[in-house]
Parts: C-alpha cells; sequence; structure tokens
C-alpha cells in the first residue's frame, strides 16, 4: 500500500483501529532522558476516529506527555498468528486532556465496562491523541503513510 491516500484506505485504517481495543502507547521519557518509553493503553476511538486514553495522574507516561505531548500509538491486529503479516497501524500526533464531557467518558466505558470503576476512584482522566501523521502496514510489504487531513 504505497502511500494511501483514497477515502477506501482511510477508512479501511479507522475500521481496523474500531475493531481493536489496545495498542502500546510510547512517549519521551522524563525519568530517563533520550529514550522512548512505551506501554500498554487500552483506548476507545472519539467520534472524529482520535484515540481516546483513559490514564492515571500517577502513571509514568501521564509525566511524559505533560512535558511532551508528542507521542505514538501503535496498534496492531489482534489475533493474528503471524506478526509480520498481521496489519498495524502507528499514529503519530499531540495527546491532550479531553474536555470533561459526559458523552467521552460513556463511550470510553462502552468500549471498556471496567474503567467506569476508575472514574468512581478519581485520579484518572481522559485524553486524546490528535493524529497528525499515520504509519499504515497492511500486509508483508504493503505499506505507507498518510497524513492529516484524512478525509
Amino acid at each position: 500500500m504505497a502511500a494511501p491516500r483514497s477515502k477506501e484506505a482511510v477508512a479501511l485504517v479507522w475500521q481496523f483501529l474500531a475493531s481493536n481495543r489496545e495498542g502500546v502507547l510510547s512517549t519521551h521519557s522524563v525519568s530517563r532522558s533520550g529514550y522512548p518509553f512505551g506501554s500498554l493503553a487500552p483506548y476507545a476511538l472519539t467520534e472524529r476516529g482520535e484515540p481516546l486514553l483513559l490514564l492515571s495522574d500517577l502513571a509514568e507516561h501521564t509525566r511524559n506527555l505533560q512535558a511532551d505531548a508528542r507521542a505514538s500509538l501503535f496498534v496492531r491486529e489482534e489475533g493474528a498468528i503471524h506478526a509480520q503479516a498481521a496489519m498495524r497501524v502507528t499514529l503519530l500526533g499531540m495527546v491532550s486532556p479531553a474536555p470533561d464531557d459526559a458523552a467521552l467518558r460513556e463511550r470510553y466505558v462502552a468500549r471498556h465496562p471496567s474503567a467506569q470503576a476508575y472514574f468512581q476512584l478519581g485520579g484518572f482522566g481522559l485524553y486524546v491523541l490528535h493524529t497528525e501523521h499515520l504509519r499504515v502496514i497492511e500486509r508483508f510489504g504493503e505499506m505507507g503513510w498518510l497524513s492529516a487531513p484524512f478525509d
């Protein structure tokens, strides 16, 4: 998939993201300067298709994002037998706190029902990865970059 730009290619990517539930969030480490820091991150999608993340105020990745909002989210096809043959997408962008919006909380909890307890506990907040670039690997040897705007 060399530099996919069609609406069909973009729709395929967002369909793929909607069919998965978690990825690896990579941030710029504050405690280990110069190193990337990766952590498992369940996500939902906003109405616009942006990843919606529930992050703890105490988490290393949250402290990293407060210092440098640039991040990536790597999502791999779940259940694929051969990792190199699986579809993979890496989203690059800026992460910012989501608006305090009941609809966003409901959207996240609908995707991850156990998250309701985190909202009640406190110390957790929703964040949005405002995607600027996507690296799409559809199958072995079929890959390309997409840049915003995506429609």
